[in-house]
């Protein structure tokens, strides 16, 4: 119901069962997308209880591209992952939409580590892209400085997102790049403590045409 009623083009599910035993072997993702009439995609981080754990996606357009990229993590540390899809928007043009969970522990390393590889893989060419997810990190933290020095954060006033009841520290964010290339019409905080522990992260971005080259 959280999803239906943002009525959202896409979005990054974290933590996501597919067909453990916990989740009765069910496809958690593929579940949403019946209940709200999007596009399911599942991304493994890892195996799990029987099944599988990681990332979602969920689309309002078909699929041109996908791919789970997985993460750095050192041993004995949770496997994180990065998926990645390409979508045609009605007005042709082609964006990359990233979800991604980077690791929970209090030893900033792991984080480091995978917001440099985020930046490796996503922050190179020139096509719009979103990158969101649950970072695991506070704004002033070197995870988000790092992610910083190649994106821009669709919601400024650093409202909490975690827990869900009564948040109060922020460590879900969208990203998007190039700067240029994007508006921020809107972004706010659903909190619904059914729906999950966190606060989602709802942001409304208009995708602009890009600057024209002049040559003098």
């Amino acid at each position: 119901e959280v999803i239906r009623q943002a009525d959202p083009d896409l979005v990054a599910l974290q933590e996501v069962d597919f067909r453990t035993e916990r989740a009765r072997k069910m496809d958690l993702t593929g579940e949403l997308a019946q209940l709200t009439g999007l596009v399911p995609l599942f991304g493994r981080a890892m195996p799990f209880d029987g099944g599988e754990y990681g990332e979602g996606v969920l689309s309002r357009y078909s699929f041109i591209y996908t791919r789970n990229h997985p993460l750095p993590a050192r041993e004995g540390k949770e496997p994180r992952a990065a998926l990645e899809v390409q979508v045609k928007l009605k007005s042709g043009d082609t964006i990359s939409f990233i979800g991604t969970h980077l690791d929970h522990t209090q030893d900033d390393q792991d984080r480091i580590n995978q917001a440099l590889e985020l930046n490796a893989l996503f922050a190179l060419g020139n096509r719009p892209t979103i990158l969101c997810g649950d970072l695991n990190a506070r704004p002033e933290s070197p995870c988000i400085s790092i992610l910083f020095s190649e994106w821009t954060g669709a919601s400024p006033d650093r409202a909490p997102t975690f827990p869900s009841m009564n948040p109060v520290h922020k460590i879900d964010y969208v990203l998007y790049r190039p700067i240029n290339r994007w508006r921020v019409i809107e972004s706010r905080v659903i909190c619904d403590t059914i729906a999950s522990d966190h606060c989602a992260q709802l942001s409304v971005l208009e995708l602009l045409s890009p600057p024209s080259a002049e040559v003098f």
